[in-house]
């Protein structure tokens, strides 16, 4: 094969392997986790992930293989040249070919004698995208402009050294090079990523649906939630559902504040009031009530991991307990953090310091902070830069080491620990050997000898200017209300994964830190708006929507709640080894109390920070259980269960198929079950009659529908 020489042109600057280099190589996939960016390499090749450390992979290219990856005499006998074009034989096929901008910059780099990372060279500070958000047709296509702002100030165009993605590929594709393309209607986020900086823009094409204005202005707006959501609406050609009808909101409302159903009584006090602010009173009435407390007590013990598995039972009750007394004090969210982020001393006096107890792991301890409270997903930083995120293994060992140095020792009693702060212990950085100075992600490096580590932790988490800490908060509690979070997954709130309505995440964040972290409120606001208590029966045009609120979205509920449901309407006990009969599953201070029922519909085994853990989905277990399993069975033949009160109460047949429809589903029975029910109790009661001494003979019809209604989606699920 001829060769020829690429000469340095003369004055000209030499590209940089930092700002230059590293894009081509990661633009052509050669550092990529399939190619040479493998924990192993490829052929003997190894270059960092995503070209996160510049020094190794620059020392990779010009020392490695008896330096003939790059051959400064003659740059196009280069090895990085040869393959990639297929001047030789190259397992990752043709990444560029010899007239291209590719080859161009890595020839000039050679030519000048391939200069590595500088020291004070100019690094990337933040990357810019336009348009940031823009409305297009169906099938029209935009072309999106990347612009790199460097550490001294000066701009460049990056657009074709940036990797594309969109969320939503239905909506939109991207090609190399940026070059949006509409494939139909609805909304997506293309993801920017260049030099461990990540972007998006938000492109969105409305549906074709013709929707009078007046349906928007029209509809009811209860608080600046409704305004918001309706605006997005609006924009996208998506109709709102009509409002659910009062059995609908009381028993949706029940469920997603205290974990249980309201009952018969309930109902039909509720039903008969004609009051303008009924709906108000409830949600304030649910917020003070015990059950509140309940709830939210094991929803946070979910996110804090409360489990025997690691720690012992009386550890486990105390960290509990102690979950326990701030969702009854109505703790401030940030206060709640700080505690558990700052808490020294003996377990016996502070339950909250179970959490390290939990945590012995430093590295564990710094993932999930981040997670359980940041929702940010750092363990990919753990061994090289992150692939989806601007988060750097730097980054990652300067936020371990703000939790390096807790100490643990024994108390004084059994299952006991003693916390204290370490003046010692750092996590040393795997590829530089040494530790870095502890950092928060984003914030200011603190002095290796500061005392103060945790203090400054907490301090940075429940800052109001955090842009994390709010924001994963409200996500989780707009979530347990709406059915979805405003960012999906709950928990995973990367900078490419951004909330389907911006405008009202950031005003929700807003109204939390206005009012003092005071999720109450927050949870007020949600319960109060329209949007909340609109019907979960679509139209014409939101058939398909589950992201923008335009109805109530339809779920499954929770394993607990389902396992309380069922006791509550067939008025029966619950059973839990080891605690007192009647116990409800939503009470348990831990997930290891053994119920088939409960692992069945997906309650987590609390061992990681990951809204995942809680299995959301129907399955045919699910139905295979609560069909022949010995659960509801066994509750449906029980002596003393709701079937055997209502027979010897002597009520009425209608009486009895009001007060089960009133208990399991918020509503009266409507004309059409009433037809079919009760002639068959009349006929059952008839015969009752002619044999006085034998069981009555509605015990088994009553079962019948019973069990029918328990194991019926309108039961089952959350609407």
């Amino acid at each position: 094969m001829a060769a020829f020489v690429v000469l340095a042109p003369l004055g000209a600057q030499a590209p940089s392997f930092v700002n230059d280099v590293q894009p081509v190589l990661t633009k052509a996939g050669c550092n990529q986790g399939a190619c040479h960016g493998a924990q192993a390499g490829k052929a003997g090749f190894l270059l960092s992930l995503r070209g996160f450390d510049h020094k190794a992979d620059w020392q990779a290219l010009t020392r490695e293989a008896l330096g003939r990856r790059v051959n400064r005499l003659e740059p196009a006998r280069s090895l990085m040249l040869l393959k990639p074009t297929l001047a030789l034989p190259h397992k990752g096929g043709r990444r560029f070919g010899v007239d291209s901008e590719e080859y161009r910059i890595l020839a000039d780099w050679i030519a000048y004698g391939a200069p590595g990372p500088l020291d004070g060279e100019k690094r990337v500070e933040r990357i810019e995208v336009a348009p940031e958000e823009v409305t297009l047709t169906a099938d029209a296509t935009q072309q999106v402009k990347v612009t790199a702002v460097y550490t001294d100030g000066s701009k460049r165009d990056v657009t074709r050294w940036a990797k594309f993605t969109s969320t939503n590929s239905g909506t939109a594709t991207v090609d190399d090079m940026g070059l949006v393309k509409m494939q139909g209607p609805g909304e997506a986020a293309i993801t920017v990523w260049y030099a461990s900086k990540v972007v998006f823009a938000r492109l969105a094409a409305p549906y074709d649906n013709a929707i009078s204005s007046d349906v928007f202005s029209s509809a009811p707006r209860n608080n600046y939630i409704d305004d918001l959501v309706l605006e997005k609406l609006k924009a996208l050609r998506i109709a709102p559902s009509g409002d659910a009808t009062d059995g609908e909101f009381l028993r949706r409302a029940y469920l997603d504040t205290i974990g249980m159903l309201p009952t018969p009584d309930e109902v039909e006090a509720f039903l008969a009031d004609t009051a303008a602010d009924k709906r108000a009173k409830v949600i304030e009435a649910l917020l003070d009530r015990k059950e509140f407390v309940d709830y939210w007590t094991y929803q946070w013990s979910d996110l804090l991991l409360v489990s025997s598995r690691k720690l012992p039972d009386q550890a486990m009750w105390s960290f509990h307990r102690w979950i326990r007394e701030r969702v009854e004090k109505n703790t401030a969210w940030d206060v709640f953090v700080r505690e558990i982020l700052t808490a020294t001393g003996d377990s016996r006096l502070n339950g909250s310091l179970n959490y390290y107890q939990l945590h012995k792991n430093t590295i564990e301890l710094a993932e999930n902070v981040t997670q359980a409270f940041m929702g940010l997903r750092l363990t990919c930083a753990r061994c090289h830069n992150h692939p989806l995120e601007k988060w750097t293994q730097d980054d990652y060992y300067q936020f371990a080491n703000l939790v390096a140095r807790v100490g643990q020792k024994d108390g004084e009693e059994r299952g006991d620990v003693v916390i204290y702060d370490n003046p010692y212990g750092d996590i040393e950085h795997p590829r530089l050997g040494r530790p870095l100075p502890p950092k928060p992600l984003d914030g200011v490096a603190l002095a290796m000898d500061d005392a103060g580590r945790r203090e400054a932790l907490a301090q940075w988490v429940t800052a109001p200017e955090n842009p994390y800490f709010a924001r994963a908060i409200v996500n989780k509690v707009w979530a347990n209300f709406m059915g979805r979070g405003l960012v999906d997954p709950v928990d995973d709130m990367r900078t490419a994964n951004p909330a389907s309505n911006e405008k009202l995440m950031q005003a929700l964040v807003d109204d939390l830190i206005a009012q003092g972290f005071d999720l109450k409120q927050l949870m007020r606001r949600i319960l109060n708006s329209a949007a909340y208590q609109r019907s979960s029966k679509p139209n014409e045009t939101n058939s398909d929507d589950e992201i923008y609120y335009s109805r109530y979205i339809v779920r499954r509920m929770p394993a607990e709640v389902a396992l309380d449901a069922i006791t509550q309407v067939a008025r029966v006990r619950t059973h839990f080894e080891g605690l007192p009969e009647g116990t409800r599953a939503i009470e348990l201070p831990d997930t290891q109390v053994r119920s088939y029922f409960l692992d069945v519909f997906g309650r987590p085994p609390r061992i990681n920070v990951d809204s995942a853990e809680r299995e959301h989905a129907p399955t045919i277990k699910q139905a295979l259980h609560v069909i022949n399993g010995s659960t509801l069975n066994r509750m449906l033949s029980e002596d003393g269960n709701v079937i055997d009160m209502y027979l010897r109460l002597g009520l009425s047949n209608a009486k009895i198929l009001d007060h089960l429809y009133l208990s399991a589903l918020a509503r009266y029975p409507d004309a059409r079950e009433k037809g079919a029910l009760l002639p068959a109790l009349e006929q059952a009661q008839r015969q009752a009659a002619r044999d006085p001494l034998e069981r009555d003979p509605r015990q088994k019809p009553l079962e019948d529908l019973l069990w029918a209604m328990l194991t019926g989606k309108e039961f089952l699920f959350n609407h």
